[in-house]
C-alpha cells in the first residue's frame, strides 16, 4: 500500500512539474529578449555597465576614457539587440553583421586607450576570441594569420 501510495505521489510530483516546466518554456519563448546584455542564447555578454566596470579595472581607465566608452558599448548593445531581433537575416549576413558590429566598436574604444591600454585591450580580445573558439569547438587561427577584423593575433608563448 506504502509503495502505491508513493508511486501515485511520484507521477503526481513528475505530471507537475512538466506542465510547470512546460508553462515556463512557453512564457521564455514570448518574452522579450533579456535586457542584461545576451544577445540571444548565443552570446552572453556582460551588459554595458559591467563591461566598463571591467574594463575600467583592468585597463585603469580615466574617468574621461570611461565616460566616451560607455555610450560606445551601450551603442553596441543596442545593435546587437536589434540584430538578435531581425529574423530576416540569414544566419551568415546575421554572422557578418555581428563581425562588422564588434570591429566598429573595438576601432572606437580603441582610439579612446592610450598605447599601453591598447595593447592590454588587444590581449583581452585576443583572448577572449581563444576561449570562444575553444568552447565552439574550433581551432584558433594558425600563427601569424589574420583574424576576421584584419589584424594578427599576438603570439602565444609555446
Amino acid at each position: 500500500m506504502q509503495s502505491k501510495f508513493n508511486a501515485l505521489a511520484l507521477t503526481g510530483l513528475l505530471t507537475l512539474g512538466m506542465t510547470a516546466g512546460a508553462a515556463l518554456a512557453q512564457d521564455q519563448s514570448s518574452a522579450p529578449p533579456p535586457q542584461s546584455g545576451t544577445y540571444g542564447t548565443h552570446n552572453h555578454r556582460m551588459d554595458p555597465d559591467t563591461q566598463l566596470k571591467r574594463l575600467t579595472k583592468q585597463l585603469d581607465l580615466s574617468s574621461d576614457q570611461q565616460s566616451q566608452i560607455k555610450p560606445i558599448l551601450e551603442s553596441r548593445q543596442q545593435q546587437m539587440q536589434a540584430l538578435w531581433q531581425d529574423q530576416s537575416l540569414s544566419q551568415t549576413d546575421r554572422r557578418q553583421k555581428m563581425t562588422d558590429i564588434q570591429s566598429d566598436s573595438t576601432n572606437k574604444i580603441e582610439a579612446v586607450l592610450n598605447d599601453t591600454q591598447k595593447q592590454k585591450y588587444e590581449q583581452m580580445q585576443a583572448q577572449m576570441k581563444q576561449r570562444m573558439m575553444q568552447r565552439h569547438g574550433g581551432a584558433p587561427p594558425a600563427e601569424g594569420s589574420a583574424s576576421p577584423d584584419g589584424s594578427t593575433p599576438p603570439s602565444s608563448p609555446q
